[in-house]
């Protein structure tokens, strides 16, 4: 018999204890005729219609009320309201 490869084991160990945060940019785009008001760390946010802005820190402060919005990897793009 032989032994197994145990290499690995102090890496995923360190894994399963640590969290950790991901921070992804994240780009929002609108597609909208009129503004479109959500919140960041708890503050309202315009972006005019139109308009683009990034967060750098990705989506665990953010808000988004619903609507249509399209989702392509960090890319999220504002569309109209829901009816």
């Amino acid at each position: 018999m032989g032994m197994a490869d145990t290499s690995a084991i102090p890496v995923l160990l360190q894994l399963k204890t640590r969290s950790f945060k991901m921070t992804t940019q994240i780009t929002i785009r609108s597609d909208r005729d009129t503004d479109y008001t959500f919140q960041y760390k708890g503050e309202d946010v315009t972006l005019k219609a139109g308009g683009i802005l990034s967060i750098a820190d990705g989506l665990d402060e953010v808000v988004l009320p619903t609507c249509a919005m399209k989702i392509v990897k960090n890319l999220i793009v504002i569309k109209g309201d829901v009816k």
